[in-house]
């Protein structure tokens, strides 16, 4: 999986490409201990995500409850595989997902 960063002062987009699953999970973890301290804006880009796992779903609950601490965080072009996953788990209740 490829991370994309950018960064506009107190605002974080992060582009997902790929698979995010067990494999890939601990990259994204990382980013978001490191690189979310200040951020009150933090955005994912989805549009070129093509699966996400269980292991993917913790990284994303984990940076759900820090920015519910110090901010927003929402999900954009979520395609229906992932849109699916998201649902059939419940994580679609209590993230921000627009499309």
């Amino acid at each position: 999986m490829e991370i994309k960063k950018e960064l506009d002062g107190n605002k974080l987009k992060i582009s997902l490409v790929g698979r995010l699953d067990a494999v890939s999970a601990g990259d994204l973890d990382k980013v978001i201990q490191n690189d979310v301290n200040g951020i009150e804006e933090l955005t994912f880009d989805f549009a070129e995500l093509d699966f996400v796992a269980s292991a993917g779903l913790r990284v994303l609950l984990v940076a759900q409850k820090r920015m519910n601490k110090q901010g927003t965080m929402k999900i954009y072009h979520v395609n229906e595989d992932v849109m699916d996953v998201l649902e059939m788990t419940g994580f679609s209740n209590f993230l921000d997902i627009e499309n």
